[in-house]
């Protein structure tokens, strides 16, 4: 995908993502734009990273996920400020459009689905049963480490 295709597909998320934060989670638009945009511009910048000669082995998802743990630590001068104003972003609103274009990649790649047949149901089930499973567990000896329970 051509550089330009991508930023315009980031921010015709980011405004899908704002109106669903807005309408599902009241928070002012304008807000909700302001945060998506912090995103976007980490998600372009780790998009730029991924595509240097030397770092381009790696995912894009790990220079984007970099670059947003380096913009939010206290290592960046701006770091209170951009975890300020991109906690007001619900991530169930950010889950909304990745999960719909998810299911539209799964609905045009419905023929090759079909070829796995019944195999896919049990690693599926298996999948994520030990997700779930793992996750209760880890989740568990942290909060218990802590001594929240």
């Amino acid at each position: 995908m051509k550089f330009l295709e991508t930023v315009f597909l980031l921010i015709l998320v980011a405004i899908i993502m704002a109106a669903g934060n807005t309408v599902g989670y009241k928070i002012d638009f304008m807000q909700s734009i302001e945060a998506l945009s912090i995103l976007v511009a980490i998600s372009i910048v780790g998009y730029i990273i991924s595509k240097i000669p030397l770092c381009n082995k790696l995912p894009v998802i790990l220079w984007v996920s970099v670059v947003a743990a380096t913009a939010s630590s206290p290592i960046f001068p701006f770091h209170e400020q951009i975890v300020s104003i991109t906690d007001k972003v619900s991530l169930l609103a950010v889950c909304t459009p990745v999960l719909a274009y998810a299911g539209l990649a799964i609905g045009k790649d419905l023929a090759l689905f079909k070829n796995i047949s019944w195999r896919i149901i049990p690693v599926s089930l298996a999948v994520l049963s030990g997700t779930f499973i793992f996750a209760a567990i880890i989740a568990q000896i942290t909060l218990h480490w802590e001594g929240v329970i």
